[in-house]
């Protein structure tokens, strides 16, 4: 017991005597991607038939494409064939 109190009194008077070591942060700045953002997204929205969003999802799960990128494909195709784009 005698040991513990000289330690914690040691420890006491070392906290005392000795200046606090304040840690240095260091900034850097944030890194720039260096893969361009593609065009800015906006959202579209509009209601279709069960039957064709059951038919994307199929195609989506079985050709490992997302919904998103289907309905975006789509939209390109029919611009292009209206020569809209």
């Amino acid at each position: 017991m005698d040991d513990y109190k000289k330690k914690l009194g040691n420890l006491a008077s070392k906290i005392k005597n000795e200046t606090p070591q304040t840690p240095i942060q260091q900034v850097q700045p944030v890194r720039v991607l260096a893969v361009p953002a593609e065009e800015e997204e906006a959202r579209f929205n509009n209601w279709i038939p069960k039957g064709l969003k059951r038919k994307i999802k199929a195609y989506g799960a079985q050709n490992d494409i997302s919904q998103k990128d289907i309905t975006i494909q789509a939209l390109q195709q029919f611009l292009k064939e209206n020569g809209n784009e």
